[in-house]
């Protein structure tokens, strides 16, 4: 259990989150996966990395009964630090990052693919941001990266997914295949491209991120600073402390 990195192939690293059942993150578990991603990214041998996750999901994004469980702010405050770190640490990755999504890709697993520079998809996977129902914000700046605004804002506000064909359809999956040939798809690209000059890929990577639009980092510091505001206000905690209890009404 964990998040931990392996080398399958020749200039491509490995890293795998699991954190079981569904690979909602505790605090430590952000900023274990921001260490990762950035270890594998200065790795002078790698020149690729795959983000991928193993059991029923990619991400179903924070601990959201850690939270629950903690009487101050602590584990908010660790949250969204985490989430800040652990997705700049993909977008900063020193190389490029292809994300392996099966099943659900929820919150914060939004913020991570949103941030990768290409996605590979199991045909089974769905994204959303189910933020609203669970007393939060954020991510609508990774979300508005995978599908045009309008879509954007719809599934925001109603706290729908889409599919991974649906994603694709739109050009930010670059690929959909069957569950159990997702590793192997997501490894085949990265193979190909780690087949590029080190020097070269990494300052390709680099040139990118600079002529991007929007600077992520800023915009989804702007999206956090309503979530503080809404967790000062208490509505964010009497949303929040619905979660798991919705089936039980």
């Amino acid at each position: 259990m964990g998040v931990s990195t392996s080398r399958p192939d020749k200039g491509v690293a490995l890293v795998t989150v699991d954190f079981p059942p569904v690979n909602a993150l505790p605090v430590q578990g952000w900023y274990d996966l921001a260490d990762a991603l950035r270890t594998a990214g200065r790795d002078p041998e790698v020149r690729c990395v795959v983000l991928a996750a193993d059991g029923r999901g990619f991400n179903a994004g924070v601990d959201i009964k850690e939270m629950q469980r903690d009487t101050g702010h602590a584990a908010l405050l660790g949250a969204n630090r985490g989430c800040y770190e652990a997705f700049a640490a993909v977008y900063e990755c020193e190389v490029p990052v292809v994300a392996a999504v099966n099943g659900f890709c929820l919150g914060g697993g939004i913020g991570l693919v949103g941030n990768a520079d290409a996605i590979v998809a199991s045909d089974d996977a769905v994204f959303g941001l189910p933020e609203l129902d669970r007393g939060a914000l954020g991510a609508a700046t990774h979300l508005a990266r995978l599908v045009p605004q309008h879509l954007m804002r719809a599934l925001y506000y109603t706290s729908r997914t889409a599919t991974a064909a649906e994603l694709h359809a739109h050009g930010s999956v670059w690929r959909v295949v069957p569950a159990g040939a997702l590793r192997g798809a997501a490894l085949d690209l990265a193979a190909e491209i780690a087949q590029k000059d080190g020097c070269l890929i990494r300052l390709a990577k680099a040139a990118i991120n600079g002529i991007d639009p929007v600077d992520v980092r800023r915009s989804y510091r702007f999206e956090q600073g309503f979530t503080f505001e809404a967790n000062l206000s208490g509505v964010a905690g009497r949303v929040r402390d619905t979660f798991g209890k919705e089936d039980r009404a």
